[in-house]
């Protein structure tokens, strides 16, 4: 009975340490602009377009999962906008995608069931009913773009994405916001891949 407490609470522990520790965000990121050379990241306040002032408190707990990666970058909160050096007009967008096993063009290689088509050594088929479920993965992207408050002038425009099972939480995007600012002020236009270390 001893042994078996023991072994349930090793159990239980590693269950636990699995769902604790750090963890790597990985998202693909392109970047634009001219941000002037010399130039301090400053103050900066967030802008919100006619449709996201309708959002309320969605829309700022986008902002709130932006400031850190602002701050990472340099940049310092503004009392207002009207003291701001720079304006921040942020999007987030996370759309659904279902996809099927043979939607992959590896699919043959896709394990299923026994009633599910296949391929196997030999070329031997199985077949998969068309009911099988699919595998719904969600596509998830964050923008940032700065512009010089006094100009309107765009100095800083940056992007990341990723995909995965769900749509994510706060500090998934608060991460991808990270990812994206990584490269300020220097930018890289061409699709990098940038990892977010995170501590649950």
């Amino acid at each position: 009975m001893q042994r078996r407490h023991l072994l349930l609470s090793a159990v239980a522990l590693a269950a636990l340490s699995a769902c604790s520790g750090p963890y790597t965000i990985r998202s693909e990121v392109s970047s634009f602009g001219t941000w002037p050379a010399g130039r301090a990241p400053g103050s900066y306040a967030f802008e919100r377009l006619p449709s996201q002032q309708q959002e309320g408190s969605r829309q700022t707990e986008l902002e709130d999962a932006a400031r850190v990666a602002l701050e990472k970058a340099g940049f310092k909160p503004a009392a207002d906008a009207k003291s701001a050096d720079v304006l921040v007009a942020l999007g987030v967008r996370v759309s659904a995608q279902e996809r099927a096993p043979w939607d992959d063009p590896l699919w043959w290689r896709w394990h299923g069931n026994i009633n599910a088509w296949r391929y196997g050594r030999m070329g031997r088929s199985y077949y998969y009913p068309l009911h099988y479920p699919v595998d719904r993965r969600y596509d998830r992207e964050v923008a940032l773009l700065l512009r010089d408050r006094g100009s309107s002038e765009p100095l800083y425009e940056a992007r990341a994405s990723n995909d995965g099972l769900t749509q994510g939480d706060a500090e998934l995007i608060s991460a991808m916001f990270e990812a994206a600012l990584s490269d300020f002020p220097n930018t890289r236009p061409e699709p990098h891949a940038i990892a977010v270390q995170r501590i649950r």
